[in-house]
């Protein structure tokens, strides 16, 4: 029989009242566990007129004030972040049966954070993100190569490109976080944090 916690649920949930910690938990199994990109997470993003879209990106950073993933300011969702900031993120961790859901508010990252990131990237993805005018229709791949090709001409320092300004990290502050387990016969566990106005989190038990 699998040890429960104090709420009577798997001990993989700990007893933890800070969320963050309980994710990093998880997330550290999951680089044990995960074949390839444990930290990719479904994004889910709505325009003005409250139509819904998501995609996958990786998650490149998390601490007790978010969730920081990075991304063409004028692709998709960079758009429709502008217009709602307001997003939610889903992981799926197949190899564990375990899924944690986020939500809350969206906010962009400072610009030496940005920088930051940008400089770690691989020659090739810094010269991408001036490349790929994301989300944009293109008339044939060519048209993508020979971009590429142009900026590499103009970088050819691979020491020194630059971050483009349409191109940095946004932040997701969360406001409810959610712990999944998968069960038999689908009697799954749910732990749901929630912050109060105060910042503190208080803890919930959701049925499958």
């Amino acid at each position: 029989m699998n040890q429960k916690n104090s709420l009577g649920i798997d001990s993989c949930f700990l007893d933890l009242e800070d969320p963050i910690q309980l994710f990093n938990e998880w997330m550290e199994k999951a680089k044990k566990t995960e074949p390839n990109d444990p930290n990719a997470v479904s994004l889910a993003t709505s325009n003005k007129n409250n139509i819904p879209s998501v995609r996958m990106v990786l998650l490149k950073d998390f601490s007790k004030n978010g969730f920081v993933f990075y991304t063409n300011l004028n692709s998709q969702k960079g758009k429709e972040l502008k217009q709602n900031p307001h997003a939610a993120m889903c992981f799926h961790w197949k190899s564990l049966l375990r899924q944690v859901r986020i939500a809350g508010k969206i906010s962009s990252v400072a610009n030496e954070v940005a920088d930051e990131y940008y400089s770690s990237r691989a020659y090739e993805s810094r010269i991408g993100a001036w490349a790929s005018k994301q989300s944009e229709e293109l008339e044939t791949r060519d048209q993508l190569i020979k971009s590429i090709e142009d900026y590499k001409k103009k970088f050819n320092d691979e020491k020194n490109v630059p971050r483009p300004s349409n191109w940095s990290g946004w932040n997701l502050s969360p406001e409810s976080i959610e712990f999944w387990l998968d069960g038999d016969n689908r009697i799954h566990e749910r732990l749901k944090y929630t912050k109060k106005s105060s910042g503190q989190w208080t803890k919930s038990l959701l049925s499958p």
